[in-house]
């Protein structure tokens, strides 16, 4: 492809994000399935255009609206896409006008407003100093008193970090491969992979490479997975031969990496009300060689199925449905569609998952708590909710459980795990622990000691 027509099949494919209400990689996904024509070094200089549009969008449309002319330019996609051209890549006027002529498969030619507004970009200053911070940092306006009050004085250094690409990284699947055997069949294609910081199963490789379509991660050895994300799925602490609960299991990434920390002993119920996804996650689990897994498609977060097995699991993941502020970096776009109607719904919808999952959890038992936001209403601010309505649980520090799994240093200074883009280098991942007690025992002699004749459960 010309670097023209690479050009237009950004603008293309930008149409096709805003125009529609998937997230981009999967709309980006779709928009390549229609044109297999397009290479694999020519999609990602497309996807290259694509995501710096989408990481830079507030600047971006600051710009535009900067612009001050009798005619409004004509289509927002290419005003965009000239404006990333001009400010982030530093191409003249001239440069860009000469891929926008309306040859074959290239953007047609621009009109007088276009070609005045090249011109007006050629000495703009991209940061320019009279925009707002949420322009200059990329979020919605109407966030920052909530990304203020959680990250106090280092604020806009940890907004800074989430404009940035994310880190391509993967976890070893431990039921086939050790780290090192990863990183030597990652070598085989000449792929360098280095371990992360803090997953002991972790790797992460530069740039993109291809790894669906390589033979160790066709066989299992490898699944590409955040650092944040592997550590979320460790603190569970599951250990073979127990019964866990991946509650929000969705597609089923943190399952495949629980199934491994079993050793494929035991069982693990992989629950979703999205039933599709939990059903698609067959074909990753037979990848992975984990076969200690069962699908739950789930009603609701209330249905009968959590009733008829209360009190009798050892771990209860929920990683629970969130505003994602914590995947900005790998998401962009999300950030844009999220509105505070929404941050309100999952906030209430966060509070009945704990409070239904619970009821899973035996004594002695866990419930983890992870959620992919920064926001503390989400996070702290939930865990602090439901401990104040169910006495029978206690926090579970999070160094000790770190201590147990890892026994590394654990990076938290709290009671709970909170990692971001700019202190730990992975997603903004949030992970709190919490145990059921264990009655206390009665008294010998008492009456209380004669059992009880037992109830049945019923669904009602």
């Amino acid at each position: 492809m010309t670097p023209g027509a690479r050009i237009q099949a950004a603008i293309e494919l930008l149409a096709a994000i805003h125009g529609g209400s998937a997230p981009a990689d999967r709309t980006a996904a779709a928009f390549f399935r229609n044109r297999r024509y397009i290479g694999g070094s020519d999609r990602r200089a497309v996807l290259d255009h694509a995501y710096a549009v989408l990481r830079q969008k507030a600047k971006l449309d600051w710009w535009i609206g900067r612009f001050d002319s009798d005619q409004p330019l004509p289509e927002l996609e290419r005003a965009r896409i000239i404006t990333k051209l001009a400010l982030v890549d530093g191409w003249s006027a001239d440069k860009i006008a000469g891929s926008f002529d309306g040859g074959d498969y290239r953007p047609k030619p621009f009109n007088r407003t276009e070609r005045n507004y090249a011109g007006f970009l050629e000495d703009a200053d991209f940061k320019h100093g009279m925009q707002p911070k949420w322009v200059r940092f990329e979020y919605p306006e109407w966030i920052e008193p909530s990304l203020v009050s959680r990250f106090g004085p280092a604020f806009e250094q940890e907004m800074a970090a989430q404009v940035e690409e994310a880190a391509t990284d993967i976890r070893t699947n431990t039921l086939k491969a050790t780290r090192e055997e990863a990183i030597a069949a990652l070598a085989e294609v000449d792929i360098v992979a280095t371990p992360t910081a803090l997953s002991p199963l972790g790797l992460r490789v530069e740039g993109r490479p291809p790894l669906g379509q390589l033979k160790c991660f066709q066989d299992g050895l490898i699944e590409v997975q955040d650092e944040g994300s592997q550590l979320a799925a460790l603190l569970v602490d599951a250990r073979p031969g127990q019964r866990v609960v991946d509650f929000c299991a969705g597609a089923g990434g943190k399952t495949l990496a629980i199934a491994a920390a079993m050793k494929n002993k035991g069982k693990i119920f992989a629950c979703d009300t999205l039933k599709g996804r939990v059903e698609r996650a067959g074909d990753r689990l037979k990848r992975a060689g984990a076969f200690n897994v069962e699908r739950k498609g789930l009603e609701s977060e209330r249905d009968p199925w959590v009733k008829r097995h209360a009190g009798s699991f050892d771990r209860v993941l929920v990683d629970a449905p969130c505003s994602g502020t914590g995947t900005w970096r790998r998401n962009p776009d999300a950030k844009w569609r999220l509105i505070p109607e929404d941050l309100a719904r999952l906030v209430t919808l966060q509070g009945s998952i704990l409070d239904s999952a619970q009821r899973l959890v035996r004594p002695g038992g866990r419930l983890v708590y992870a959620t992919c936001s920064l926001l503390a209403e989400e996070n702290d601010g939930q865990v602090t909710d439901f401990l104040s309505h169910h006495p029978d649980f206690v926090q579970v520090p999070i160094a000790d459980v770190w201590k147990d799994v890892i026994g590394t240093d654990c990076p938290a200074t709290g009671p709970t795990l909170s990692l971001t883009p700019l202190r730990n280098g992975t997603d903004g991942f949030f992970v709190a622990v919490m145990e059921r007690m264990k009655p206390a025992s009665k008294p010998e002699g008492s009456a209380a000691e004669t059992p009880e004749t037992p109830v049945e459960n019923n669904e009602a």
